[in-house]
C-alpha cells in the first residue's frame, strides 16, 4: 500500500462512483457513516477531523496504484472511468483520480487480507491524543534525567563543592568588606542547606528521581505503541501527584503551577474517562468494540454510501 497524491485536484469522481456525501446515506440500517470533512461542524464546536489531518501530514492511504487491471472485487477502493483510475484512500475516503500505471508491478491489487487497513475514527483520534501526552512525558523524562545526574553528581563531589562554595563566599565577604552568610534567605542559605545534607540523603534523592524518571520514559513508549497498560500507569503517576500540586498551588500561585496542574487534570479525566479505565462507562470490552467498529474493511465498507437501482 503506498502513498500517493493527487495530480488532478480539478477532476470530478465519475458518476458511477460513491459520492462523499450524507446525502446518500441509506435511511435503514446498516447506517452509513459520512465521509470526513462532508459533516457540517455544530456553530461553536468546529470537529477535527483527524483522517484528514492525518492524510495531510503522510499523504493519502491508496490501493493497487501499482496493478495492472482492476477486479471486480476491487471497486470498494479502486475504479476506472474516462481513462482514468479513480482510488479511494483508506483513511480519508477521498476518490483521487491518477492515470494507470505506465509500468506495473503487480497483475492485480493485493487481497484485503494482504492489506493493513489505516487507522479511522475512535481509533486514530486516540492514537494522536496518545501521543501528545507521551511526548510530554519525554519531556519530563529528560527534565528528571537531567536533574537526578546533577543530584548524583553533587553527591559523589559534594566535598569538593563544598570547599569551592566555602572559598567563594569567603571572597565574597572580603570584597564587600563585611559578612554576607547571615541571611536567613537567598540563594546563599538554599546552598549552605543544602551543603548540610548528608551524602546518604542525596543519594537517595538521586536514586529516587532517576528511578521517576524511568516510570516516565516507560510511560512515554508504551503510550506512543497504544499499549492499554501504559495508560493505567499514566492515569496512577498522574494522579499521584495531584495532592501535592495542590498544596503547593495553595501556598503560593504561579502560572506554571496553575498550568501544569490543569494539564494532569485533563490527561488524568480523558484516560479515566475517555479509555474507559478501571471498567468504567462499559470499560475494557466497550473500549475493544469501538476499536473494531472503526478499524478494518467493515469500517470502509459501512462509510460506503449504499446506491439504489439504476432508473429504467
Amino acid at each position: 500500500m503506498g502513498e500517493t497524491e493527487a495530480t488532478d485536484a480539478s477532476a470530478s469522481p465519475p458518476a458511477q462512483l460513491p459520492a462523499a456525501s450524507p446525502a446518500h446515506a441509506p435511511a435503514s440500517p446498516p447506517a452509513h457513516v459520512p465521509a470526513p470533512g462532508t459533516e457540517r461542524p455544530r456553530r461553536y464546536r468546529p470537529k477535527l477531523r483527524y483522517e484528514l489531518l492525518g492524510c495531510g501530514l503522510h499523504g493519502h492511504e491508496l490501493l493497487g496504484t501499482d496493478a495492472a487491471t482492476l477486479r471486480p472485487e476491487d471497486e470498494l477502493f479502486a475504479r476506472e472511468s474516462g481513462g482514468l483510475r479513480w482510488y479511494r484512500c483508506l483513511r480519508c475516503d477521498s476518490w483521487l483520480a491518477l492515470t494507470p500505471p505506465e509500468q506495473p508491478t503487480r497483475k492485480y491489487p493485493p487481497a484485503r487480507e494482504e492489506v493493513t487497513v489505516p487507522l479511522r475514527g475512535k481509533p486514530l483520534r486516540d492514537r494522536y491524543v496518545l501521543r501528545l501526552i507521551a511526548l510530554e512525558r519525554v519531556v519530563h523524562f529528560v527534565v528528571l534525567g537531567a536533574l537526578a545526574a546533577v543530584v548524583l553528581l553533587f553527591a559523589n563531589n559534594r566535598a569538593t563543592l563544598n570547599q569551592d562554595f566555602t572559598t567563594v563566599l569567603k571572597d565574597l565577604q572580603g570584597g564587600l568588606g563585611g559578612p554576607v552568610a547571615t541571611s536567613n534567605h537567598g540563594i546563599v542559605h538554599d546552598l549552605r542547606d543544602l551543603f548540610a545534607v548528608s551524602i546518604t540523603s542525596l543519594y537517595l534523592v538521586g536514586v529516587a528521581i532517576a528511578a521517576y524518571a524511568v516510570m516516565e520514559g516507560v510511560e512515554s513508549v508504551g503510550l506512543w505503541l497504544g499499549k492499554r497498560w501504559a495508560e493505567y500507569l499514566t492515569f496512577i503517576a498522574t494522579i499521584v501527584f495531584v495532592p501535592y500540586e495542590v498544596y503547593e498551588l495553595a501556598k503560593s500561585v504561579s502560572t506554571l503551577k496553575v498550568l501544569t496542574l490543569v494539564l494532569n487534570l485533563a490527561v488524568a479525566v480523558y484516560l479515566i474517562l475517555g479509555k474507559r479505565l478501571f471498567g468504567l462507562r462499559g470499560g475494557g470490552e466497550t473500549e475493544q468494540a469501538l476499536y473494531d467498529a472503526d478499524v478494518g474493511w467493515p469500517a470502509i465498507e459501512r462509510a460506503t454510501p449504499k446506491t439504489g437501482p439504476e432508473p429504467q
